[in-house]
């Protein structure tokens, strides 16, 4: 449960205070890895808490909101959630209630009071590094950051890391960046982010923001970053932004999830493709910073209807389920892994019996109807504008 979990970025000045050593780890050699410690970590998509600009009120987030409450959006995930230690999602918009929104394609918002719905669902963190944070420009980013530090969430964007401290004493840091803004002007980001972490966290997640819209393959500058995440001594990178699940690489014995697609996502009233996932990875801390990973996926829609997006992420059952998994299956092919029928992910070569099961229509190819509203044509201008600061690390508590 929440209330038995211990979120180190409570606070800017809590985690001051934890690096300069004066926490329960002394930041000044190192975090002491403490051999056998696990943590297992949910990582899920795109979560727009709000709408878009151009949408009305029937059918919208909002109205869900007003009709059902906080605790309505992720109530059939929930007990997954509560069952871990971290659950750490893309956070994609801004909570404002300014109306000066910055000229572009489409912009997202909800009503600060919707952060309630993060502890409601048993959400410990959040990344902020995506190309929608801007959409209400300086005051919405402000607005945002209030409302994660109203409820003490760890957060990350750009030179901002997080870091979240489960119950057993596991250290999870994260960076998260938005490549879509800032190409390989966010590499610094990543590259200086993960070697700060490595100073102060035992395990360390890279999430990128990247990749063309609507199409199931990585393309290759998300294959050259996210090796180089690994390479830079990340040991999970977690990607964003497609809109559509994408497949699962292993590289030098790590898992890179190129797109967890849209989660809870009020910024499209029905998309035509409404499969996502949770990956779940535990994390077990062995000798000399070595840690293992174990990933598995559960396979999930964006709504508990098909007919049109309620906003409820629900485990997908029966042949849906098997048909996800036949899917990532293809999306994975050449990237050395195996999705089982239980969902549990392998590398080639370490299981005797592992083979590909395809069989799926990859589907390939620009879809704009997943990401955007059925009657907008597609959900991220390619002309947004820029927000990036040199980078210097920070770390992200409760609104740094």
């Amino acid at each position: 449960m929440r209330s038995q979990k211990a979120a180190v970025a409570a606070g800017a000045i809590a985690m001051a205070l934890l690096i300069s050593g004066y926490g329960p780890h002394d930041a000044a050699g190192g975090t002491p890895k403490e051999e056998g410690k696990k943590a297992v970590i949910s990582l899920a998509g795109d979560c727009s808490l709000g709408n878009l600009s151009i949408h009305g009120y029937a059918g919208t987030f909002r109205e869900m909101y007003d009709s059902h409450g906080p605790g309505y959006f992720f109530k059939n995930v929930k007990p997954i959630f509560e069952a871990d230690d971290m659950t750490l999602v893309n956070f994609e918009g801004v909570l404002t209630n300014s109306n000066h929104l910055v000229p572009k394609a489409f912009n997202i918002k909800g009503k600060p009071e919707y952060i309630a719905i993060l502890p409601e669902a048993d959400i410990e963190a959040v990344t902020f590094g995506n190309n929608h944070r801007i959409d209400y420009g300086a005051q919405g980013i402000a607005d945002t950051l209030a409302a994660f530090a109203g409820i003490g969430l760890p957060y990350a964007c750009n030179e901002t890391v997080g870091i979240y401290e489960t119950e057993a004493g596991v250290k999870v840091g994260f960076v998260s960046v938005s490549v879509v803004d800032d190409g390989r002007g966010a590499e610094p980001y990543l590259q200086e982010g993960i070697a700060h972490l490595k100073e102060e966290a035992d395990v360390i997640l890279a999430c990128c923001h990247w990749g063309p819209e609507s199409v199931y393959y990585p393309d290759a500058y998300q294959r050259e970053l996210g090796h180089k995440c690994i390479d830079w001594g990340a040991d999970l990178v977690v990607g964003c932004h497609p809109h559509v699940l994408q497949g699962i690489e292993a590289y030098n014995g790590k898992y890179i999830l190129y797109s967890l697609g849209n989660f809870c996502f009020g910024a499209n009233r029905n998309p035509r493709d409404k499969d996502t996932m949770i990956a779940q990875v535990e994390f077990t801390l062995g000798e000399e910073n070595q840690k293992e990973a174990k990933l598995s996926v559960i396979p999930c829609t964006i709504s508990s209807v098909m007919h049109r997006n309620d906003y409820c992420p629900t485990p997908a059952e029966g042949e849906k389920r098997a048909d996800i998994i036949r899917k990532l299956n293809v999306y994975s092919t050449g990237f050395g892994v195996v999705v089982k029928e239980d969902g549990t992910v392998s590398i080639l070569g370490e299981e005797p019996d592992a083979g590909g099961e395809g069989g799926a229509d990859a589907e390939g190819g620009a879809d704009t109807e997943n990401g955007a509203d059925a009657d907008s044509q597609a959900l991220d201008s390619k002309e947004d504008g820029k927000f990036s600061e040199s980078p210097v690390i920070t770390v992200g508590g409760s609104g740094s």
